[in-house]
């Protein structure tokens, strides 16, 4: 992992030698088969956003499973790829929120200091879930908790019941958390549609007086 602010972070949060574990971890399911995203960017999240800029938090359960989707960022797939049905949803309300986003790339989000986490961060091909509850829960909320500690505001937005289980993790009171059903076809129309996220984002870190998102860059 990339030495930075996060890492010392990150460690002090987690038993002895957890980062050899989960090296160990990933030499030996990359090493069996196909497994995404590429090695090389399984944390990008924390690459791409230093812990210094975020300002959003957005919760994924673990990364597409499909050829050429995972960037090691939630919800994101790069441009040439057709968006997944969920966010195909996801630019469907930022559409109805703001207005339109044409890329399907989030990593201008990430840029701007929207932590794209996924809670697993590996998924074996066409094998949704099945590196869930293993090695990466404790370390994706080790990554949760230190941006819990922040001192400058940062917005939760928990899309469905298993990004919602995190609240328990957001304790400190400067924080502000939305929440809303999963943005998946058979949970979007139960109240993510209409949830108005991205504007009730810019809301609040404008109201803190810090830089809002461009949501369409």
């Amino acid at each position: 992992m990339q030495h930075s602010a996060w890492h010392d972070l990150i460690k002090k949060e987690l038993p002895e030698g957890y980062f050899a574990q989960i090296n160990h971890f990933m030499d030996e399911v990359y090493s069996r088969g196909i497994i995404y995203p590429p090695r090389e960017k399984v944390f990008n999240a924390i690459q791409t956003t230093p812990l210094e800029s975020v300002k959003a938090v957005i919760i994924g359960q673990d990364p597409y499973h499909g050829p050429n989707q995972a960037q090691g960022l939630s919800f994101s797939v790069p441009d040439q790829v057709p968006a997944p049905p969920s966010l195909q949803n996801i630019l469907k309300e930022l559409s109805l929120d703001i207005g339109e986003k044409k890329s399907h790339d989030l990593t201008s989000w990430a840029q701007q200091g929207v932590l794209l986490l996924n809670a697993s961060l590996t998924v074996p091909e066409h094998q949704a879930n099945a590196h869930a509850n293993g090695i990466w829960e404790p370390f994706t909320d080790a990554i949760i908790k230190v941006v819990n500690q922040k001192e400058t505001p940062v917005v939760f937005i928990l899309w469905g019941g298993f990004a919602r289980k995190k609240k328990a993790l957001i304790t400190n009171p400067i924080h502000h958390i939305i929440e809303s059903p999963h943005p998946s076809p058979l949970s979007a129309h139960r109240g993510f549609f209409g949830s108005r996220p991205f504007s009730r984002t810019n809301d609040f870190l404008k109201a803190q007086g810090l830089e809002p998102i461009d949501w369409l860059q």
